[in-house]
């Protein structure tokens, strides 16, 4: 399914970037030392989970200290709930739904940004194997920026542009987006607990579902999609209205969002949907969706998991301590 679809005029905000004199972030200063080099490339999740070779470090317990700080910032707390996701191509009442319930976990309250994912390019975690399935090992080699380096597909010489350095990371397909979690520590969202965040279904006799983390109306200034007229990415500090009652933010517009979960549906006619390629779930709306319907907490569509497109990201969650 062509991402075009869901979007409009993908390139005139690609263009007017692209006109402008990019400005590579700098070179990178690594440390040797294996938890010294984990804090300074943030791979707090990691250090939170104690890793074996972290554990016996002199400097473990102010290391750990300063991880679960940056997780209690930069995490929020989704309850446990329920959802319902759509079965159809088409989201129209009445039409087939699959309930899930969903344990409480922890979800990034914005999205990985390019500094934050310029990390993981420094780190030289594209070469890493480990992170990869092995049925990838063959598309690393596509995995490239502008200019053929290991790196997002917007990106220039391996580095991202500085004055996006707080706008989501786009131009990067799911394996990406799933590795990166991983380096981190951490783990993409099911698409299921995705919803329950955007839409805040609790459990209990009063339970509704959001059409918006901030409520029942599209307002525009909760949220950067077409309609708002920004025509590109905004800092994910952006749109601070729009953040769902636990402070999670951009949960709709901005970037869309890949999700753990396979895209399956059907046409109306009941007919399973088979893309050309294994397609993945993405949820949420971007700067460009024009169609305001598609950017809401229930709206669901996929692209081929390989896919790098100009507006898709991603954020992170996290299994409560003690779940992991």
């Amino acid at each position: 399914m062509a991402l075009g679809l869901f979007s409009r005029k993908p390139s005139t905000a690609r263009r007017a970037l692209s006109e402008q004199d990019y400005r590579p972030a700098p070179p990178a200063t690594i440390p040797d030392d294996v938890l010294d080099r984990a804090v300074t490339l943030g791979r707090f999740g990691l250090i939170a989970v104690a890793a074996a070779d972290l554990q016996a470090h002199p400097k473990f317990g102010a290391a750990l200290a300063k991880a679960q700080r940056h997780i209690d910032e930069s995490f929020a707390l989704v309850p446990e709930g329920f959802v319902s996701l759509v079965q159809t191509i088409n989201d129209e009442p009445g039409c087939s739904e699959a309930d899930f319930e969903t344990a409480p976990f922890l979800l990034a309250r914005h999205p990985v940004t390019n500094e934050e994912f310029q990390r993981f390019v420094d780190a030289g975690a594209y070469e890493d194997y480990q992170l990869w399935p092995e049925s990838v090992w063959p598309h690393l080699i596509d995995f490239k920026d502008l200019t053929g380096q290991s790196a997002p597909r917007f990106w220039r010489d391996g580095r991202h542009d500085q004055r996006l350095a707080r706008h989501p990371v786009v131009g990067i397909c799911w394996y990406e987006a799933a590795a990166f979690a991983a380096w981190a520590g951490y783990r993409l969202p099911t698409e299921a607990e995705w919803q329950m965040a955007a839409s805040w279904r609790l459990r209990g006799p009063t339970a509704t579902i959001r059409r918006y983390p901030w409520g029942e109306s599209l307002d525009l200034e909760c949220c950067n999609i077409w309609a708002s007229g920004h025509s590109r990415t905004l800092p994910v500090e952006a749109c601070p209205a729009g953040a769902a009652p636990n402070g999670v933010m951009q949960l709709i517009g901005n970037a869309w969002e890949w999700v753990n979960g396979d895209y399956e549906c059907t046409n109306d006619k009941g007919h399973r949907i088979i893309g050309e390629m294994q397609m993945k779930s993405i949820r949420g709306g971007a700067f460009d969706t024009y169609f305001p319907w598609q950017a809401t907490s229930t709206f669901r569509t996929g692209l081929g998991a390989l896919s790098r497109p100009h507006n898709v990201g991603f954020r992170c969650a996290l299994d409560i301590v003690g779940k992991r």
